[in-house]
């Protein structure tokens, strides 16, 4: 424990924790909600951040939460990441952009990490989970805005990707991603995979102009893979819909490009409410979901074998 600054809510700041961190010092959050001010930036490798409790971190003023160094060996888990009034770019940041070190045999871990915005309270984020950093290993996160509770609204908690992955080789089990307003997840890197994946798009928008991602697209697929991607492979995939409003619709749950090295497997999309619909399962493929009759589009592999 000597290794380890035990931080308290009641007398720390981000501030104060940057100082620990500087002198070398792995961070115990004990249970309780800690308003940051700045960022808490984790910039020696192997440095490891735990909260106890779901130990929440809060910006005050638009900063994110955490922002780490592009180091191996940086291990964060236990945390709850809280967006505040202020809307932050992100609230979680692994790497900085345009990371290029590589972490094979020293990764980054992010352990039981999650995230909220609204809910409790105002709270707006452009981002929630940015990585940077290649070689990530997320080894299971909830990253949710928030569909019911404070501060609710789709002009009031405003959140447009849970999970934006720029680095390459980031593996990711346990993904669980829901509500946000774009791209629940948005995956840019190559060399990609998850091992299970839940999402439900997004209650509340208000019409299907305030939900169209380009020109003949209707909403945001759930799960994005960018189109110059070459590598990625994810199994077990149930994404669902519960739209409050008539004639919003989701033209498909997965968006992907069409190359031999981009794989899915097993694949189920559910309308779970009795409006709207998702109209394919993986770009144009599945077809759509319906409630009467039940019809839930299942996708056994893709592309197709």
């Amino acid at each position: 424990m000597s290794r380890f600054y035990l931080a308290r809510p009641d007398v720390d700041t981000a501030e104060s924790i940057n100082a620990q961190l500087a002198k070398g010092k792995n961070v115990l959050f004990t249970p309780g909600i800690y308003e940051l001010g700045e960022a808490i930036r984790v910039t020696r490798p192997n440095t490891v951040v735990l909260g106890l409790g779901f130990a929440t971190l809060k910006p005050t003023h638009g900063s994110p939460a955490v922002t780490t160094a592009d180091v191996g060996g940086i291990e964060i888990a236990g945390l709850l990441f809280d967006a505040g009034p202020v809307k932050s770019p992100v609230l979680l940041e692994v790497g900085p952009i345009g990371s290029k070190a590589r972490h094979q045999a020293n990764p980054i871990y992010l352990h039981d990490v999650f995230f909220r915005v609204g809910g409790a309270g105002p709270g707006s984020a452009q981002v929630n989970l940015r990585i940077n950093s290649s070689d990530t290993i997320v080894d299971h996160t909830w990253i949710w805005r928030a569909d019911h509770g404070s501060g609710v609204g789709w002009d009031s908690n405003v959140s447009a990707n849970g999970l934006v992955v720029n680095g390459d080789d980031v593996t990711a089990y346990g993904l669980f991603v829901e509500h946000h307003q774009e791209f629940q997840v948005l995956w840019n890197g190559n060399g990609g995979r998850t091992y299970f994946y839940q999402s439900e798009i997004p209650y509340d928008p208000p019409d299907q102009a305030s939900y169209t991602s380009a020109k003949g697209v209707n909403g945001w697929a759930s799960y994005k893979v960018a189109l110059d991607v070459t590598r990625h492979e994810a199994w077990g995939l149930g994404i669902y819909s519960v739209f409050l409003k008539p004639n919003v619709v989701l033209s498909r749950a997965i968006e992907v490009p069409e190359t031999p090295g981009v794989r899915f497997h097993h694949i189920i999309t559910v309308a779970l409410g009795s409006k709207g619909a998702i109209e394919n399962v993986i770009d144009r493929v599945g077809g759509s979901t319906s409630t009467q009759p039940r019809v839930t589009p299942k996708v056994a592999e893709f592309p197709p074998q």
